[in-house]
């Protein structure tokens, strides 16, 4: 009689438990390595290469920032230190002047009709910026608000606008203010603003086009006028865009030479504004026409007229990038 051997499977018993081993150290170890890579990527120890990369690259944005920077501040630096010098260092191209005149900025009022030219300016940049923001704000409220046939057509008819050159209407847009007996004033400078802006239209259309249409019909339920639409809720709402409407136009009217040739250059200089003073300027002072070569007033009056601009910036900044960042995200 045959009696049969039983043996336990030793081998996949002991197999099993080495595999439970090594999963239960596997187990073990993995908060180990997540605390070290965590470690390691909060004390830079771990990915040494990686972390030299991110070094250099940051070190190149940087140098690359400052020299884009050094790039635009340069003719400022340039046009504050000539301001700065006798009329002797004018060009010398030093950045820290090596004779400093600090009267070149209380002789410049004596020299030169700047005050007149800085009132002119202002006036003509205000108005024209004013009248700008209102006219393209309510021609876009309509174009955002109202439904009626051929609204694309039209608007895509105000957009066209923007594709002709300013060469092609200059000497009509004379003739009618010559007709109208406005040459030699600043009306023709600010007055056009009255018709809007194609560009400037289809920026506040496409910020009206973002609030909810079920405001103006509650409002209109009870018992608002269109115009009080406008004024009392669209208007208001887009105020960031309109900051920047005006901000575009007034740096526009600041610093527009050729309306100033072609309409102011009938008077006197005191009805000269910034831009065509600094002209009449340069001709004044020019040893070609006469002059002693006293350029260091015109550096003077430059630095002048530019600190109005950087001061507005400075205050309407955050209306600035706020209101394009809206206006770029609903359009």
């Amino acid at each position: 009689m045959t009696t049969v051997k039983r043996t336990m499977p030793a081998k996949p018993a002991q197999s099993a438990i080495q595999d439970a081993g090594a999963l239960g150290a596997r187990v073990a170890a993995a908060p180990d390595r997540r605390t070290a890579a965590l470690s390691g990527a909060v004390t830079g120890h771990a990915d040494g290469p990686r972390r030299v990369m991110r070094r250099i690259g940051t070190v190149l944005r940087w140098a690359l920032t400052l020299a884009i920077g050094a790039m635009f501040l340069y003719p400022l630096v340039w046009l504050l230190a000539a301001s700065l010098k006798p009329r002797a260092e004018v060009f010398d191209n030093r950045l820290i002047p090596k004779t400093w005149s600090f009267e070149n900025y209380t002789e410049v009022w004596s020299q030169l009709p700047l005050a007149s030219w800085f009132l002119n300016s202002v006036f003509i940049a205000v108005a024209g910026a004013t009248l700008m923001t209102l006219a393209s704000s309510m021609v876009a409220f309509g174009f955002a608000y109202f439904r009626f046939p051929g609204k694309n057509v039209l608007f895509g008819l105000v957009l066209a606008t923007m594709m002709l050159p300013g060469a092609v209407t200059l000497v009509p847009n004379y003739l009618i203010w010559k007709y109208l007996g406005f040459l030699g004033t600043t009306v023709p400078l600010w007055g056009g603003a009255l018709f809007g802006s194609a560009f400037y239209i289809f920026l506040m259309r496409q910020f009206y086009r973002g609030i909810p249409r079920e405001l103006f019909e509650a409002a209109r339920v009870d018992g608002c006028t269109y115009f009080g639409l406008f004024r009392r809720i669209a208007f208001p709402l887009a105020l960031p865009s309109a900051v920047i409407v005006w901000l575009f136009e007034f740096q526009a009217s600041w610093n527009n030479f050729q309306g100033a040739l072609i309409y102011l250059n009938f008077g006197t200089p005191e009805e000269y504004t910034v831009p065509l003073g600094i002209n009449y300027a340069m001709t004044l002072f020019s040893p070609t026409a006469g002059g002693h070569g006293d350029y260091q007033y015109v550096m003077v009056a430059s630095v002048a007229v530019t600190l109005p601009m950087l001061i507005l910036f400075a205050f309407g900044q955050r209306y600035f990038v706020g209101g394009l960042a809206g206006v770029g995200v609903k359009g």
